[in-house]
C-alpha cells in the first residue's frame, strides 16, 4: 500500500536541496507544492522537457492538413465550379480555414491531453489533502510530498526531519 510523506519546510533553498536529496534515494514520485514558481524546482525534482510542445504541433499539423484536404477535396474535385474562369483549386481561399482548424487541434489536444494524460484528471480527492497544514501550500508553505510503499514511509520521513522539515506528515492511500 502507498503512502504520500508530506515536509514543510521554511525557505525555498531548504526545499529544493531536499528535493534533490531525496531524488535518488526515493523509488516512488516526488512533488512541490508551493503557493509561487520556485526557480529550480525542475531541475531539483529531476524532470524532463516537457512534451506538451509536440502533442500541439502534431495536432495542429493533423488540423491543418484535414482542413486542406477536406476543402480541396469538397471544393477542386468533387463540385468543382467555374466562376469568372477561376480554378477550381485556389490556394489563397484555403487558408483562413486551414489556418483556424491548426489552432482548433492543437488547442484541443493540449486540454484534452492535459486534463487527461498530464494531470490524471478526473481524480476528485488526493490522499495530501487529508494533512490540516497542507492547507498553507496555497497561502505561504513550502511542501515536498514523497510517493513511496508503506514500509519505506518512516525511514522518508526520518530523512525529511534530517534535511530541515519543521513539520512531517504520513498519509496512507485510502483503498477504494
Amino acid at each position: 500500500m502507498k503512502a504520500y510523506v508530506l515536509g514543510e519546510f521554511d525557505r525555498d533553498e531548504a526545499l529544493l536541496g531536499a528535493a534533490r536529496e531525496l531524488r535518488g534515494r526515493v523509488k516512488g514520485t516526488l512533488d512541490l507544492h508551493s503557493p509561487y514558481p520556485l526557480h529550480g524546482s525542475d531541475e531539483a525534482l529531476g524532470l524532463k522537457r516537457s512534451t506538451v510542445p509536440l502533442v500541439a504541433l502534431v495536432a495542429g499539423v493533423t488540423g491543418a492538413v484535414s482542413g486542406y484536404l477536406l476543402q480541396w477535396y469538397t471544393v477542386g474535385y468533387l463540385w468543382p465550379l467555374n466562376v469568372g474562369n477561376r480554378p477550381p483549386h485556389s490556394p489563397p481561399a484555403f487558408i483562413p480555414v486551414t489556418f483556424e482548424l491548426g489552432v482548433l487541434f492543437a488547442s484541443l489536444a493540449i486540454f484534452v491531453g492535459l486534463l487527461g494524460g498530464y494531470f490524471g484528471f478526473p481524480r476528485l480527492h488526493h490522499p495530501v489533502f487529508e494533512v490540516e497544514a497542507f492547507r498553507s501550500a496555497s497561502i505561504d508553505g513550502l511542501w515536498l510530498s514523497a510517493e513511496v510503499d508503506g514500509g519505506e514511509a518512516e525511514a522518508v520521513a526520518a530523512e525529511l526531519k534530517r534535511l530541515g522539515a519543521t513539520n512531517v506528515s504520513i498519509v496512507p492511500e485510502a483503498r477504494r
